[in-house]
């Protein structure tokens, strides 16, 4: 994804750095530390969801004809599987379903260690610019 589309957005407020963007795969990474922890001092579930819904909707924008179409987000749902409270966690997300109107996606999240920390399913619609 091009920088410029990243400036003053959620992604760089949460410093999410995408390593890896195509129609069947994206991947990436973000530090986890307090900007995106919960009181507890514990990774904040909303920030595995911005994290989980970039990967999907980055890895959708590729499957739409960019000029004509936008991907937008209709449903998003997740799976809290282990808590982290410091180093990164990285996203790859893969298609399940890349139709005409819908697209469904899946994020899996894991820790430095490679352990799951969320798994999140998302259904993206295919919109007129």
């Amino acid at each position: 994804m091009a920088p410029e589309l990243q400036k003053e957005t959620l992604l760089s407020t949460l410093g999410i750095e995408v390593l890896e963007a195509s129609k069947d795969r994206v991947v990436a990474r973000m530090a986890v530390g307090p900007k995106v922890h919960q009181p507890f001092g514990l990774l904040h579930g909303g920030a595995s969801l911005a994290l989980a819904e970039t990967v999907v909707s980055i890895g959708a924008w590729h499957n739409v004809d960019q000029e004509k179409e936008f991907a937008v987000g209709l449903e998003i749902n997740a799976n809290h599987i282990r808590a982290v409270r410091s180093g990164t966690v990285t996203a790859t997300a893969t298609p399940i379903h890349v139709g005409r109107r819908t697209q469904v996606w899946e994020a899996r999240i894991v820790d430095d260690a490679g352990k799951v920390v969320c798994v999140s399913r998302c259904t993206l619609g295919t919109v007129p610019r």
